[in-house]
């Protein structure tokens, strides 16, 4: 099988996305799968998140250029919405008679939807909604995105298939507390980790307010990753207007090679979004034996139902909630849920997993001209 996957960015400063696709087409290729990986930016072929290794044939130039270069391919998977070059694919595969499936990574979710909504609401009646109608399947990543796709009733079936997430084979031995700088004496403190851009959808007011509510005695607060669109200011201007400058910290974006560190140096994992289609750096958190509190617009239910952390109201009130009770866990009890998660993830999400099931939708979908079964859709497979 020959299989065209599209991004938009496969920098790692573009976040989940750029992972979770890089990944994607790795395991795919692992599978036998003859994969060409393909950026809108042209980063496919300069991005650090493949391994040297990789059999994923990373093409550039246009989309019709990289089409043209990799030769006949069986089917084309796009990961998004809204932009021009989403556009262009569409035309292009219904031209040339190439089957598209489409992941659309959270972008029709009620709040990235109020998110520049005129300018998507023009987008829609111009295109967006015909080049989906278009589509042969839809691909959500969690069962949340899937129903609030189902509302659109575009009549294209609609498969859930989460990310999947590298397990660390070996976790070295994790610290549970971080000496002070400056201070004096045996002084130390625990420390939450944000992970992410620094955008308005990630919800950090929420989590800087519900901070400055709780002010957890022995913890610091660590905001890790890319300043986008100048918000991290609008954060940090928060944090001293709430008197956290002492234990709130910026430390810009994590490369790759340093996520591991970053995740063994904290206690718990907050992620405080409005809106995550999946959240991949939860599954990253997960994976690294680190608890993880995060809200119900994330599709992480089996934090609750695994006792492996918090998964609150996307509120001040919810998330304080969630801060008061995780903070107050002794360092033993933090390490047992994240023993707990490691192993969630270990079993459900692993990418061997998670690209066999990919795969299996691409030959549904070959073999039928779509991926219903006996007239059902093929929600997970």
């Amino acid at each position: 099988m020959k299989i065209f996957l599209a991004a938009t960015s496969l920098q790692p400063n573009y976040g989940g996305p750029a992972f979770s696709i890089s990944r994607l087409a790795t395991a795919l290729a692992e599978a036998g799968v003859e994969v060409g990986l393909w950026a809108s930016d042209q980063s496919a072929v300069t991005s650090q998140l493949l391994p040297a290794t990789s059999r994923v044939q990373c093409l550039e130039g246009t989309a019709a250029e990289a089409l043209d270069r990799f030769g006949k391919i069986d089917l084309l998977h796009d990961n998004g919405i809204w932009l021009p070059h989403h556009h262009r694919l569409a035309a292009l595969t219904e031209r040339r008679g190439i089957p598209r499936v489409v992941s659309t990574r959270g972008m029709l979710e009620p709040w990235a939807l109020s998110h520049k909504r005129f300018r998507k609401k023009l987008a829609w009646r111009l295109y967006q909604e015909f080049d989906l109608k278009r589509a042969r399947c839809h691909i959500a990543s969690g069962e949340t995105e899937a129903r609030n796709l189902r509302q659109f009733a575009m009549g294209v079936p609609i498969v859930t298939i989460p990310n999947g997430v590298d397990i660390p084979d070996e976790l070295p031995s994790r610290s549970t507390t971080r000496e002070v700088p400056g201070a004096a004496g045996d002084v130390r403190l625990k420390t939450a980790l944000f992970m992410g851009r620094i955008y308005p959808i990630k919800g950090l007011f929420l989590l800087i307010e519900a901070w400055a509510r709780v002010r957890p005695e022995g913890w610091q607060l660590c905001v890790a990753g890319p300043d986008e669109a100048g918000h991290q200011r609008q954060v940090e201007k928060a944090v001293y207007a709430a008197g956290l400058g002492a234990v709130v910290s910026f430390t810009g974006p994590v490369e790759p090679e340093m996520k591991m560190s970053a995740f063994l140096n904290a206690d718990l994992f907050v992620l405080p979004s409005h809106s995550e289609s999946f959240g991949m750096v939860v599954a990253e958190a997960l994976a690294h034996g680190l608890p993880v509190l995060t809200t119900t617009a994330t599709p992480w239910a089996i934090l609750r139902e695994h006792n492996c952390g918090w998964w609150v109201d996307p509120t001040v009130d919810g998330i304080a909630e969630g801060l008061y009770e995780a903070t107050l866990r002794d360092p033993a009890t933090l390490r047992a849920m994240g023993a707990k998660g490691r192993g969630v993830v270990e079993a459900e999400y692993n990418w061997r997993r998670i690209a066999g099931r990919m795969l299996f939708t691409y030959e549904e979908i070959l073999a039928r001209g779509c991926c219903w079964t006996d007239n059902k859709r093929l929600q997970t497979v």
